[in-house]
């Protein structure tokens, strides 16, 4: 169960995740957006919006600082595990508040919005669970081991972090995520706490899910609006002598003023 948990589900969910875009991007281009119900309603949604996407980045932020930044690199530095903590704290729990108030705010919109709740299918509601569950167990993981308990008592980047990384060199060790004896030897090694043990299966089962969502529009960057020549408007002036009344439009731009 634990080579299962630990090592097999996350690349499922990582393969899933590769070739669902792949093939979304291949045979479904006209799909791959948002589905904006901001026609049916804006007032919410020019409040929650904003607060999920920017604390949603400074989550991402945070996790990214958390997983990839190993802590030896932090502590060449000359940052210290409370220095480390403080600085965490600080941007982790106004980034992960705002991300919840703006996540609930969108709900409370697609659930009492008649236009709005007509529009969300079967796999919007799967999506919101999963994500409000994962952003759940996130903060629980933040209060439980990083404000009652000062300092922390499992030190994540000892154990998840090093796991996360390993993924990609493709060794996984289920010792930091199970407990038990790591592959490079030594003392056996305590389990992460069930927390963060759900915390990251709920977070592979959403990359899993992402290609069949919403969720693909993040990497829709709208790089092109960058570029893109400028739109002329011109009034339809029907008053006498106008390039729409009775004198002939001449060829070219009309003066202006």
């Amino acid at each position: 169960m634990s080579t299962f948990l630990w090592v097999i589900f996350p690349y499922i969910c990582l393969a899933v995740f590769v070739v669902g875009h792949i093939w979304r991007y291949r045979y479904d281009k006209f799909g791959w957006t948002t589905r904006s119900s901001q026609l049916y309603e804006s007032k919410l949604l020019r409040i929650g919006s904003p607060l999920f996407h920017f604390g949603i980045l400074g989550v991402a932020g945070g996790h990214f600082l958390g997983l990839v930044i190993p802590q030896s690199l932090t502590d060449r530095i000359g940052m210290s595990h409370g220095m480390y903590h403080f600085i965490a704290m600080a941007f982790g729990i106004p980034a992960g508040i705002a991300a919840v108030v703006g996540l609930a705010i969108l709900i409370y919109r697609r659930r009492t919005v008649g236009p709005v709740f007509s529009a969300t299918t079967i796999n919007d509601k799967a999506m919101y669970a999963v994500l409000a569950v994962v952003m759940f167990l996130g903060i629980w993981n933040t209060i439980a081991g990083g404000i009652f308990t000062i300092g922390g008592e499992y030190n994540y980047r000892d154990g998840v972090s090093p796991w996360f990384r390993q993924i990609f060199w493709f060794q996984p060790d289920t010792a930091l995520m199970a407990g038990g004896v790591p592959r490079s030897g030594g003392a056996a090694l305590d389990p992460a706490p069930l927390g963060f043990q759900l915390h990251a299966l709920a977070a592979f089962l959403l990359i899993a899910m992402w290609p069949f969502t919403r969720l693909v529009h993040v990497f829709s960057a709208p790089i092109g609006y960058f570029t893109r020549p400028y739109i002329v408007y011109r009034s339809r002036d029907s008053r006498p002598g106008s390039a729409t009344g009775s004198r002939a439009p001449k060829r070219g731009w009309e003066k202006v003023g």
